[in-house]
C-alpha cells in the first residue's frame, strides 16, 4: 500500500504566480520514524511465562527494568519451570549485552528488531511507592516505566505484564499497560472440541459404516475434508453411529466402545478418548474437561492397557503450591512434601486396582509396575532432562503449564513414545496464566488437523450426581 507524499519546491513564475517545481511519490513504510517506534517495559512474570519473551515485539524498543533482575535473581535457582526460564533469560541477556553496557540501548539480534536497555532510574515525579505506601518490587517497576514516561514523551511506553493487578496499578497512573499476548487463544469459546454430532446423514451410510466398518468420507461431508482424527456422532432419522476420520485412508471408521484395563467408557466422548488413546497411529492426545469427566483415568488406563507396548508409564503433574507458597514451606522431606500434590494420581491407579480381585493377575500386574518402577508417578519438574524414548507419557493438569513448557515435553519425545495431555482449561491454579493463554489451550488450538494428533473434550462428568451438581450449580 502505497501513501502520497507531494513534496513541493514553490517559486514565483513571471506572472507572479506559484508554481511546483516536482511532485514524487513514497511508500508509507519509509515515512516510519523513530518517533513510532514503541516501548514496551517488561515485567518479571512476562519473563516466567516465557524467556525469550523480549523477542515478539518486531521492530519496537524492549526495556527491562533493574528491578526486573533483581527478582529473577531470587527464581535463578531450582528445578522448577520458572526457575529454567529465568536461567535462560539471564544467559540470553549475558550474550547479548557482551562488551556493551546494558544501561544504553544495544541492538537486538535478528532482522528488522528493536533495541534494549535495562532501565537503571527510579526516581519518577510521580512514585508509586508513596502513593501505594509500599516499596515492594512492583512499584518500583512502576517507578521505571514512569521516569521512561518522562524521558520519552515523543513515544509510547507500554507495561506489559501477566500480573492483573499490576496493569491495574499502571493505568490508575497513566501507564499504557497490556497483557503479554503471544501464545494466547483470542476465542477460547471456539477451541477446537475434537468431536461434532452431525444430524441428517444418510441411513444407509450409517448401515455401510455397521456392515463394513467405513465409507469414504466424500459420502457423508462432501467435498470438506474433515480435521485428522476428528470424532463424530453420525444421526439419521433411523439410526446414529460413533465415528472418526482416518486420515490414513480417508474413510470415516466406526468407533467401538472399547474397555481399557476394566475401565469402560460411560458416554460417547469417553469411548472417543479411550480409541485416541489405544490408535497406534496417534503419538499425541489431548483431553479436556471438567473435574469427574475422568480424564485421568482413562489416560492411566489406556496406558496400563498398552503395557507390553511402551518400557515405562509416567505419570507427571505440575507442582502448584498452595496459597502461591512454595513446597519449602510444607514439613518434612522432599517426599513428604509432595505427596500432597501426587495423591490424586495415586487415587487414580486405585481405583483402576480396585476394578480387580487381589488374587487377580491384573491386581499384581499394577503393583509389579510400581515396584519395578515401570509405572512411575512423578513431579513434573523431575521429568526434566530425561530420555523420552519408548515412553507413555501423561501429563496431568496441563492448564497450569505455559505454551513453552508444553513445547519443551513435546520436543523431548522420542522413538516410540506417546503423549496424553489432561486438563481443564477453566480451572487455572497458577497467577500468571488463565483460559486462554494456558498451555493445554494453546496445543489444542495449535496442532488441530495433525495426523499425529487427536483432542476428545469430555462434557458429561461421571464421578457422580453430587459432583455433576457442583459442576452445573456452584
Amino acid at each position: 500500500m502505497f501513501f502520497l507524499l507531494l513534496k513541493i519546491n514553490l517559486v514565483i513564475n513571471k506572472k507572479n504566480q506559484i508554481q511546483p517545481i516536482f511532485i514524487y511519490m513514497v511508500k508509507k513504510s519509509e515515512l516510519k520514524t523513530a518517533t513510532e517506534k514503541k516501548i514496551f517495559v517488561l515485567d518479571t512474570s512476562v519473563i516466567l511465562y516465557s524467556h525469550d519473551a523480549f523477542m515478539s515485539f518486531d521492530e519496537h524498543d524492549i526495556a527491562i527494568p533493574i528491578t526486573v533482575l533483581e527478582e529473577l535473581d531470587n527464581f535463578k535457582k531450582g528445578n522448577d519451570s520458572k526457575n529454567f526460564e529465568a536461567r535462560e533469560f539471564i544467559r540470553s541477556l549475558d550474550d547479548l549485552a557482551k562488551d556493551k553496557m546494558l544501561s544504553e540501548w544495544i541492538p537486538l539480534e535478528g532482522k528488522n528488531k528493536g533495541l534494549l536497555k535495562v532501565l537503571m532510574d527510579t526516581s519518577s515525579k510521580l512514585d508509586a511507592q508513596k502513593i501505594f505506601d509500599d516499596t515492594k518490587a512492583d512499584h518500583k517497576i512502576l517507578n521505571s516505566a514512569l521516569k521512561l514516561q518522562e524521558n520519552e514523551k515523543a513515544r509510547k511506553v507500554i507495561l506489559v505484564t501477566k500480573d492483573i493487578n499490576l496493569r491495574l496499578k499502571a493505568k490508575s497512573l497513566n501507564i499504557n499497560a497490556e497483557d503479554y499476548e503471544t501464545g494466547k487463544i483470542k476465542n477460547i469459546n471456539s477451541l477446537y472440541p475434537g468431536k461434532v454430532e452431525t444430524e441428517k446423514v444418510d441411513y444407509t451410510h450409517i448401515n455401510t459404516i455397521y456392515e463394513t466398518g467405513a465409507v469414504p468420507y466424500q459420502e457423508i461431508f462432501k467435498k470438506e475434508t474433515p480435521q485428522a482424527n476428528s470424532f463424530y456422532i453420525l444421526k439419521s432419522d433411523k439410526n446414529s453411529v460413533l465415528a472418526y476420520y482416518n486420515p490414513q485412508n480417508m474413510n470415516i471408521e466406526k468407533v467401538e466402545k472399547r474397555t481399557a484395563f476394566g475401565i469402560k467408557p460411560k458416554n460417547a466422548e469417553q469411548a472417543f478418548a479411550i480409541h485416541a488413546i489405544l490408535n497406534p497411529n496417534i503419538k499425541l492426545v489431548t483431553i479436556q474437561g471438567v473435574a469427574g469427566t475422568g480424564k485421568t483415568l482413562l489416560a492411566l488406563a489406556g496406558a496400563l492397557e498398552q503395557k507390553k507396548d511402551y518400557n515405562q508409564i509416567f505419570l507427571a503433574r505440575p507442582i502448584v503450591p498452595l496459597s502461591n507458597k512454595d513446597i519449602g514451606y510444607l514439613p518434612g522431606d522432599i517426599k513428604s512434601k509432595l505427596n500432597p500434590y501426587m495423591e490424586p494420581l495415586w487415587d487414580n491407579l486405585k481405583f483402576i486396582q480396585n476394578q480387580y480381585d487381589e488374587n487377580d493377575k491384573e491386581f499384581k500386574n499394577i503393583s509389579d509396575l510400581v515396584n519395578k518402577e515401570k509405572l512411575v508417578i512423578q513431579p513434573l519438574a523431575y521429568i526434566r532432562g530425561r530420555s523420552l524414548s519408548n515412553i507413555f507419557f501423561i501429563v496431568d493438569e496441563a492448564q497450569n503449564l505455559t505454551p513453552h513448557e508444553v513445547k519443551t515435553i513435546i520436543s523431548r519425545a522420542g522413538e516410540n513414545t506417546k503423549m496424553v495431555f489432561t486438563g481443564d482449561i477453566h480451572q487455572i491454579d497458577t497467577p500468571y496464566l488463565d483460559s486462554q493463554s494456558n498451555g493445554l489451550s494453546y496445543l489444542i488450538d495449535r496442532i488441530k488437523g495433525h495426523s499425529l494428533y487427536s483432542h476428545v473434550t469430555l462434557e458429561k462428568g461421571e464421578r457422580s450426581e453430587l459432583a455433576n451438581v457442583a459442576n452445573l450449580l456452584l
